[in-house]
């Protein structure tokens, strides 16, 4: 089950994992995924900080013991 990709791939040898050729065929069947993944992580992992709510919490934290039985 070899593909042929256009894709250079350095000290591989020609050798292509199952895995990198579902992953291929996946892509080159659905290219949508793509453009689906990317709005999953802009959505869930680039959130706006609000930097004043920030320092305003870190100034509002208690310090912790570094032994909490005394």
């Amino acid at each position: 089950m070899h593909t042929t990709s256009a894709r250079y791939r350095p000290f591989a040898g020609g050798y292509v994992s199952e895995a990198d050729q579902f992953l291929s065929e996946l892509l080159h069947a659905r290219p949508a995924l793509v453009d689906d993944q990317r709005r999953g992580w802009y959505l869930l992992w680039d959130k706006r900080v609000d930097l004043d709510a920030l320092e305003q919490a870190r100034a509002d934290t208690v310090p912790v013991k570094p032994y909490h039985y005394e």
